[in-house]
C-alpha cells in the first residue's frame, strides 16, 4: 500500500519492489491480486499516468511505448492507451526541438542531424522529425 500511495504501480514493478523486500512470491502475488480487485491497482491508470507524465517532459510515441513495455505493461493496455489520448505528437516534436535548440532551423546540415538524433532518442518517429522542422511557431 505504501508504494501505491505515492505514485501508481504497474503490476511488475509491484512484484520487482516486493521480491526485493524479501516477501514470498505466493504472497505477493495474492496481495497483488487484492489491491487489483480493490481497484488500489491498474496497468491501465498506470499506463495512463505514465504517457501524461512522459509527454509532458517531451518524450515520443515509441519511447513511452518502450519503456511502459520495460515496465511490464501488456501491449493491449499500451496500445488502447496511446489510441486514446489526443497527443499531437507531431506538435510535441516541433515543441521539444524548439525547447532544446531554439524556434530557427538549424542552417547546417551537421546541426539538422544533431537534431534529428535528438528527437530519435526522445522517441519521435521520422515523419514527426521531419515535420517538426517544417512547423511554424504560430501552427504548434
Amino acid at each position: 500500500m505504501n508504494f501505491l500511495a505515492r505514485r501508481e504501480h504497474s503490476v511488475t514493478e509491484l512484484k520487482n519492489k516486493l521480491l526485493k523486500a524479501d516477501f514470498d512470491i505466493d504472497d505477493i502475488d495474492n496481495v497483488i491480486e487484492k489491491l487489483t480487485e480493490a481497484g488500489l491497482q491498474s496497468d491501465e491508470r498506470f499506463a495512463e499516468n505514465y504517457l501524461r507524465y512522459r509527454s509532458q517532459r517531451g518524450f515520443g510515441y515509441q519511447r513511452i511505448t518502450l519503456e511502459l513495455k520495460e515496465r511490464g505493461v501488456i501491449a493491449e493496455i499500451i496500445n488502447d492507451t496511446l489510441d486514446k489520448s489526443e497527443i499531437n505528437w507531431f506538435a510535441l516534436a516541433a515543441a521539444a526541438r524548439c525547447k532544446r535548440f531554439g524556434e530557427q532551423n538549424p542552417e547546417v546540415a551537421q546541426d539538422r542531424a544533431k537534431q534529428q538524433r535528438f528527437l530519435q532518442y526522445r522517441g519521435f518517429t521520422h515523419e514527426q522529425i521531419t515535420e517538426s522542422f517544417n512547423l511554424k511557431q504560430d501552427e504548434k
